[in-house]
């Protein structure tokens, strides 16, 4: 899942930055409307958690934007104000969930994870291929009842894999879904990710390498 942060609150990003991150999600932030226009513009995100009161563009004309060009992006606006108005204004213009200041850290995440089902076709909350099983809402993977000790890129790897059903999924999508803008594109992190979570996973092998296209699960 990879989600942008827009809120001019240095401080504040860096707080929610964190805290996302730990909870396995790919996270870039944005200090204003105009740096997260530009960032929208050339990275593909699950979900925008976006601060309506912007000093430069302001929240509301990010949102129209959005919606303006059909962008993909599910939108959960956050506003110091939390009046029944102040609510159907914001998703009267497009957003799709509101979070009024101040918040529960685990409301946050629990509102984006709801939202990121929305913005990608349904996934099962757990996800079974033969005797591996990922619980993404657990965050917890196994093997043969054997928990697996995986980083959260790892995890990020094979849930994205997984819930590709055994399509083709290339090098790129896994650099854009589980990684951050601050990941060179040009880099082997994901080839090499791929490996440790090969080792990890054991025989028989449960992910297929496709030359010249990306990586797949294999049949059990």
């Amino acid at each position: 899942m990879r989600v942008l942060v827009v809120e001019d609150q240095a401080d504040l990003v860096e707080i929610l930055l964190d805290g996302l991150r730990a909870e396995g999600m790919a996270v870039d932030g944005a200090l204003g409307g105009a740096d997260a226009l530009e960032q929208l513009a050339v990275n593909r995100y699950d979900v925008v958690v976006l601060d309506r009161d912007l000093p430069d563009v302001h929240g509301d004309e990010v949102c129209k934007e959005l919606v303006a060009n059909g962008a993909v992006p599910r939108v959960l606006m956050l506003t110091a104000a939390g009046t029944l108005d102040d609510r159907v204004a914001g998703l009267s213009l497009g957003a799709d969930d509101y979070l009024a200041k101040p918040f529960a850290f685990a409301e946050l995440v629990a509102r984006i994870r709801a939202l990121a089902r929305r913005a990608n076709p349904a996934i099962p909350p757990v996800l079974v291929h033969g005797d591996l099983t990922v619980d993404t809402a657990r965050r917890v993977a196994t093997r043969a009842t054997r928990r697996l000790d995986l980083t959260a890129k790892e995890f990020g790897v094979l849930s994205v894999l997984l819930g590709a059903r055994g399509a083709v999924v290339t090098s790129e999508d896994l650099l854009e879904r589980v990684w951050d803008a601050h990941t060179d594109p040009f880099t082997n992190t994901v080839r090499v990710t791929v490996m440790r979570l090969r080792r990890k996973l054991g025989e028989p092998a449960v992910i297929d390498t496709v030359p010249g296209a990306g990586y797949r699960i294999g049949r059990p």
